[in-house]
């Protein structure tokens, strides 16, 4: 018996669980996704996996800790992953397409609750449409964050409702084109004195580039790991 059906047999004895049609079990990729992230309960430590990459860079050390939401939504023709376009305006990347998320504040209990608080304040989601899998490896960006990846399940009924101060534009692009080796390609670019060479997905009318594109490499990495 696989883990999901087990969890399902639990939920169908269990008169208070939740009901076994819930949308994290509508995920395919649910179980391959459990054994590849780091558990819920225990965010990964460490300085970032692309540390070395920048240590030039962040002469002064990290800024402040950060935390995004890799929302997977299932679909009847595939899983997508839900991600948003910033405003122009902001002062950190903005314009470019992103996960929602930000600073892990003081009150949040730890990187998933800062990632579901960011993610109802930029998208409207609501906590009890999103079901937190795990955790990918921290990212350290140019502008000084080192950024915890969240990985949930969102339910396919949620609505996105962007704050338009923050958010421009949410959309979704399928996990299997993000997941294509094909799909991804590196850039050179000129930055801090130095040629450094980003990712970079051509997905039609969005560019999906820099920490994004290299969280969604480290989630393909991963789940290539327990394959």
């Amino acid at each position: 018996m696989s883990e999901d059906e087990r969890h399902m047999g639990f939920d169908a004895a269990s008169p208070m669980q939740v009901p076994v049609e819930r949308f994290e079990l509508q995920l395919p990729e649910r179980g391959r996704l459990l054994r590849a992230l780091y558990p819920p309960s225990a965010a990964p430590a460490g300085p970032g996996w692309n540390h070395d990459d920048l240590v030039d860079v962040l002469v002064g050390g990290v800024s402040a800790e950060a935390a995004v939401l890799a929302g997977l939504v299932p679909r009847h023709d595939g899983t997508r992953v839900l991600l948003t376009r910033r405003n122009d305006s902001l002062r950190h990347h903005g314009g470019q397409v992103s996960f929602p998320g930000g600073r892990i504040e003081p009150s949040d209990a730890d990187a998933a609750a800062a990632a579901l608080r960011e993610s109802c304040e930029e998208i409207a989601l609501p906590p009890r449409q999103a079901s937190v899998l795990g955790y990918l490896d921290p990212f350290l960006t140019v502008s000084g964050f080192r950024v915890t990846p969240v990985v949930a399940v969102i339910d396919p009924a949620f609505v996105p409702v962007p704050q338009p101060d923050e958010v421009a534009d949410v959309f979704e692009v399928p996990l299997a084109y993000l997941m294509d080796p094909g799909n991804l390609r590196s850039i050179d670019i000129e930055f801090s004195g130095r040629r450094r060479r980003v990712l970079e997905y051509a997905w039609p009318g969005q560019r999906i580039w820099g920490a994004t594109a290299a969280i969604l490499l480290n989630l393909r990495r991963r789940l290539e790991h327990i394959a």
